[in-house]
């Protein structure tokens, strides 16, 4: 006897078709990408958040689709990815550190206009002299950061760590240094 899931249910994909790198991506998309949108539309509430979450959810889908157990729908699966996503991202707007280097950022990009400002070659000093009382890694970091002026971004791709161990490291540095750098 053969069972009918009812109209409009979600079917999950059968055991042989399961998300997988294999599977094709765009069908997910098309079937769900509206779904996951609304999903980061209602929790981000910014419609280009919502677009770059979506992105990232899908991402996030297929580099784990050997993670789906097909014990839900992948409707279900996709949603919880997008769901804890945003929320991570939300997470991430309220702590501490966002503000901080906000300001610090803002500030920067002030100074870079008015012509690197009168601080620089000070800083870059106060850098030099601090440098010596770190690791290299953090040197490595300090140096891309305040001697190259290398956004946070980048300075986590060229020596290979994630952009929350470089604010570590940045964090640290400073720390060490004291207020030299602030001015």
């Amino acid at each position: 006897m053969r069972s009918e899931a009812p109209a409009g249910a979600s079917e999950p994909l059968a055991a042989d078709a399961q998300p997988s790198r294999s599977t094709d991506l765009r069908e997910l998309y098309t079937r769900y990408g509206g779904s996951v949108y609304g999903r980061c539309h209602y929790l981000l509430k910014n419609h280009a958040k919502a677009e770059d979450a979506m992105q990232d959810v899908f991402a996030k889908a297929l580099d784990h689709a050997g993670g789906f157990r097909g014990e839900s729908s992948p409707m279900t699966w996709l949603m919880t990815i997008a769901t804890n996503h945003c929320l991570n991202l939300l997470r991430a707007e309220r702590a501490p550190w966002h503000a901080q280097f906000a300001a610090h950022e803002t500030g920067r990009a002030s100074r870079q206009a008015d012509g690197a400002g009168p601080h620089l070659f000070e800083n870059r000093e106060a850098v030099r002299q601090a440098l010596s009382r770190v690791d290299p890694e953090t040197q490595a970091v300090a140096i891309h950061y305040y001697v190259d002026e290398m956004t946070l971004e980048e300075v986590a791709a060229a020596v290979g760590r994630s952009v929350p161990t470089v604010r570590k490291r940045l964090e640290t540095f400073a720390a060490l240094s004291g207020e030299e750098l602030s001015s």
